[in-house]
């Protein structure tokens, strides 16, 4: 590796120290004429002739702790793992600038916990615990297959475990990974149950693994909003869970329905129910049909109805349009699901829609979006087009991103009254 002058290297180590670097990553440290370092890992450094400065743990002064080092002709900050991963590199550079730096990435004890349990990492939630609360997290954790988890002092992992079970979130196994890289390393499996009433060392990794077949629990919010409740809020099924229509969706197309306290409503294509729950909130006197062809879809939405207190929600296993025959006539009709008979169910529907009623259609790819705004089009005449596109802000440490959600197209169309003489 070249030598780097006036810049200040970040070098990622393991728990085995120096040992466990490469020759050329060793080679920078060993050369350099100052040296930072987190107070529990200084002792990994001790061999070296070169004083090693305790970084300090606050982030304003460990900042300035850089800015000094760069007054060194080879000034290196030590750290653990990948100082690019929940490690201090991001931070320092939107504060030095990424001209004032290099980094010298070390196997991140992420990636070795996942190693040791034979587990791929690329569709895991991954996240860090410290300085932040176990309850800004415990929804991501509640609907993840896979989840790494950097454990805290605060939060532990017999803490974590407690605090997954207390919500109902039982359906993972649990890996403690610990001393990773290091002649005391040790990976514990056991029940979140098991795990509540264990110690381990601070140095550890938590990962979850979700056990097969098993669905979301619902998350026990204080309260239920009217509509446009968090996707999360919804018990989901396997293997489609992330099928629910999206919060935004919901709200956009519960405004198209105008649903009215009385209301009759048909939920086609149900899924977890999240439309037909939010249905029934709205037509609190009235009742929602929520159809829908797999019978453990059926059980969820049942079960999601009992969660949101919506007894007006009736679950009808079927299939459209067969099964709409034995229905009474809608004042509004929501379609998420046509299978393939996308002329048979919008006609269907719409011939048994009230006079005044509302119909809205949720489809995912440009060839339903044809096929359906052409089908409505012969119908009606008159369709309203939607193509909604949105991004979730999601904060990571001090940085916020934006997390796009999958398109979706809605199509709305009003039946005309009776036009009286």
């Amino acid at each position: 590796m070249a030598e780097v002058r006036g810049k200040l290297v970040i070098v990622g180590i393991g728990d085995d120290g120096l040992p466990g670097l490469t020759e050329s990553a060793r080679k920078v440290v060993i050369e350099a004429d100052y040296i930072l370092a987190p107070a529990a890992m200084v002792r990994m450094l001790e061999e070296l002739s070169t004083r090693v400065a305790p970084l300090e743990t606050d982030m304003a002064g460990a900042v300035r702790q850089a800015r000094e080092a760069l007054a060194h002709r080879r000034p290196v900050l030590v750290t653990g793992g990948d100082p690019l991963f929940y490690g201090v590199a991001r931070y320092l550079g939107e504060r030095l600038g990424k001209d004032a730096f290099e980094v010298v990435p070390h196997v991140s004890s992420m990636q070795l916990a996942f190693a040791r349990i034979k587990e791929s990492w690329e569709d895991a939630y991954l996240t860090n615990l410290a300085g932040r609360p176990i309850e800004s997290v415990i929804d991501r954790i509640r609907t993840a297959e896979k989840v790494g988890l950097f454990s805290s002092e605060e939060t532990p992992p017999a803490r974590l475990a407690q605090k997954l079970i207390d919500r109902g979130i039982d359906y993972f196994k649990a890996f403690v990974c610990e001393n990773l890289g290091s002649p005391d390393e040790r990976v514990t499996q056991a029940e979140l149950s098991e795990l509540a009433g264990m110690d381990f060392h601070p140095l550890n990794v938590v990962i979850l693994i979700r056990k097969p077949n098993r669905p979301d629990r619902a998350s026990r919010q204080s309260r239920h909003r009217m509509f446009g409740n968090s996707d999360e809020s919804f018990a989901q099924a396997l293997p489609k869970r992330g099928l629910v229509t999206h919060a935004e969706i919901r709200a956009i197309a519960l405004a198209q329905l105008d649903i009215r306290a009385t209301s009759i409503v048909w939920d086609v294509g149900a899924g977890s129910g999240s439309v037909a729950i939010e249905a029934a909130q709205l037509a609190s006197q009235g009742m929602v049909y929520a159809i829908e062809p797999e019978p453990a879809d059926v059980s969820l939405i049942e079960a999601n109805a009992e969660e949101f207190g919506t007894p007006n929600v009736r679950a009808i296993l079927g299939r459209a349009p067969e099964i709409l025959a034995a229905l009474p006539d809608p004042d509004a009709v929501f379609i998420g699901g046509t299978g393939r008979q996308v002329d048979l169910v919008l006609k269907a529907a719409f011939d048994r829609l009230c006079q005044g009623g509302s119909m809205v259609v949720n489809v995912a790819t440009i060839e339903a979006l044809a096929t359906a705004h052409e089908t409505l089009k012969r119908l009606c005449g008159q369709v309203r087009v939607w193509n909604v596109t949105i991004a979730r802000g999601i904060e990571q440490m001090d940085w916020l991103r934006f997390e796009a959600v999958a398109p979706s197209f809605l199509l709305a169309v009003t039946r005309p009254g009776i036009v009286e003489d």
